[in-house]
């Protein structure tokens, strides 16, 4: 299995694609009426700008993270600038969450206005080598622009929820131009109003999960280190099902763009994880560590070291 070349950026246009579609048949489903489907992309427009334009804001401040400086977090400032030299790319800001489910995220519209944030349980976690797999992860969120990709899904998957809402409390109208029946016209309105909104999660965590594999493979590019992140993911997946976040506003507004789900992930959530299942992107990360000639073929991810031999924890201050 050749894990370079997923096509990523060609299965994401056609899930945009087909979110569009969704909102083209609702529009339909309503009537056509023309102001309707102004108002809705103006909310999708206003929507995807203020995702997009403030995504650090929030996402830091849903997560109650707080900036430190070099001195307070020393290994983490040196790690991050490290990868951030060898992609050519200005030091993003640093912050930690004060948590101990084991979690991390990258955030900011562009690389000048970027912001990395760990969990304090990631840093008790993972040892240094572990650590630079996930940073390397996500910075590449940053750098391939997926702030935007993961705004525009957000956006347009709004835009269906509320004409899913327009149908199922105002009807689905009449077109100008003939009268459908009322059997056919009820079909319509309960078909679009309960299963658009979740076609349209489907889609945008469809989205998600391709970008997901991308970062995974050009973070592993960054660091050189494929093996270390499957290493990582192994222990972050294991933690945050032992120390799952608690469901709030905020960690469901920041969950999309952690490298992990941060939440239990038991029974129909599974459907609707925004993260591919660990077990594919830890098989893809070996076969490319495999492939590098990192390690030998059939080694374990779980016994992943590193350099220096230690599977302690890094020791990052916080």
């Amino acid at each position: 299995m050749k894990v370079h070349g997923h096509l990523n950026g060609l299965k994401t246009t056609l899930l945009f694609a087909l979110m569009w579609a969704i909102i083209m048949l609702i529009w339909w489903t309503t009537g056509a009426s023309s102001g309707t489907l102004v108002y809705y992309i103006c909310i999708g427009l206003a929507t995807t700008f203020v995702s997009y334009w403030f995504s650090d804001r929030i996402s830091i401040a849903s997560m109650g993270a707080r900036q430190v400086s070099e001195t307070e977090a020393p290994e983490l400032y040196r790690i991050v600038r490290e990868l951030s030299a060898r992609a050519g790319k200005p030091m993003p800001r640093i912050y930690i969450a004060p948590t101990m489910s084991p979690n991390a995220f990258a955030t900011g519209r562009n690389e000048r206005h970027a912001a990395v944030c760990c969990t304090q349980g990631i840093l008790h976690m993972l040892n240094e080598r572990e650590l630079r797999g996930v940073l390397g992860h996500e910075l590449m969120h940053v750098y391939n622009h997926d702030i935007l990709t993961s705004a525009v899904a957000s956006a347009m998957a709004t835009v269906i929820t509320y004409l899913g809402y327009m149908l199922m409390y105002f009807g689905g109208g009449q077109r100008d131009d003939e009268q459908r029946s009322g059997a056919l016209g009820l079909v319509g309105v309960v078909l679009s109003s309960i299963l658009a909104p979740i076609g349209a999660s489907l889609i945008q965590m469809a989205i998600s999960r391709t970008r997901e594999y991308d970062a995974d493979e050009d973070g592993s590019r960054l660091t050189g280190d494929p093996a270390a992140l499957a290493s990582a993911l192994s222990k972050i997946t294991a933690g945050a099902q032992a120390n799952p976040m608690p469901q709030t506003a905020g960690t469901q507004s920041a969950a999309a763009m952690m490298i992990a789900n941060p939440f239990s992930n038991e029974g129909f959530s599974r459907l609707f994880s925004t993260h591919p299942p660990t077990r594919d992107r830890i098989n893809r990360l070996m076969q490319m560590a495999q492939e590098m000639q990192m390690i030998p073929a059939g080694a374990s991810s779980g016994s992943s070291r590193n350099r220096s031999g230690s599977t302690q924890p890094a020791q990052v201050a916080y």
